[in-house]
């Protein structure tokens, strides 16, 4: 073969070996998968999610003066204005998610780093982060077990609670969601490690294609002798022995 090669040339060469490239393909595809399902532990994840609302002291006493007072029977227009005190401290303002989101990233790291929520990992995978711009937080856990995976995310959930009771006088902490039991692993991804296995036995088998063609020094044709001898071929002489006369 000429020692150049062209485009068409690749394209010719991969056209002839097509059915060795697929078969290649297929083979090293039935290999991932084989290797994905029997070798590979499928792992899942589930997550529970709190909340932590910034309560403050000052209303806090506020709070539980007015309280009080309604509980000692005082008139009526008392009554009526710690009422409308009490709807006033029930709405949520813009500080208010401000002030909440910044307590829950700071409960974050506590959790992280408390004897008590991280003795409840259990060998599974724990990440405790906030949702952005939000006083929520998302406990998320992965392991080979899915049930395990759920009582350690719920059991960490109820744990977080006592501790930031032990660590915070006033502000509210409570569970949005508990977590389920996962019924399928997140990975391994079969289909499309199939999928990269096929891929990686085709592009093997083009390159060792080429590469053969490229070492092959043989003449198989008038094209490879025009190109070496840089002649026009007339006529050739046909192999009578090989044709069997």
């Amino acid at each position: 073969m000429p020692g150049n090669i062209t485009i068409q040339r690749i394209l010719m060469i991969l056209l002839h070996r097509l059915h060795l490239i697929l078969l290649s393909g297929v083979l090293v595809a039935l290999v991932f998968f084989t290797y994905t399902s029997v070798a590979i532990k499928p792992v899942y994840s589930t997550s529970s999610m709190i909340f932590i609302q910034n309560y403050g002291k000052q209303q806090k006493e506020q709070d539980d003066k007015q309280a009080l007072a309604e509980a000692q029977g005082g008139d009526s227009s008392k009554s009526d204005a710690a009422q409308s005190n009490n709807q006033i401290a029930q709405k949520i303002f813009n500080s208010d998610i401000s002030g909440s989101s910044s307590l829950a990233k700071i409960c974050v790291t506590l959790f992280q780093n408390s004897d008590e929520i991280t003795s409840l990992y259990d060998g599974c995978s724990v990440n405790i982060s906030v949702m952005e711009n939000t006083f929520y937080i998302v406990i998320s856990v992965s392991g080979h077990d899915p049930q395990k995976c759920a009582d350690v995310s719920n059991a960490i959930a109820t744990e977080a609670q006592a501790v930031f009771t032990k660590w915070f006088d006033y502000g509210k902490i409570g569970t949005i969601r508990s977590a389920g039991v996962p019924g399928s692993p997140i990975s391994p991804n079969k289909p499309q490690n199939t999928i990269i296995g096929f891929a990686i036995g085709v592009i093997v088998a083009c390159v060792i294609a080429i590469l053969l063609e490229l070492i092959d020094t043989t003449i198989k044709g008038n094209d490879d002798l025009a190109s070496i001898y840089k002649v026009p071929v007339f006529a050739e002489i046909p192999d009578f022995e090989g044709s069997g006369r």
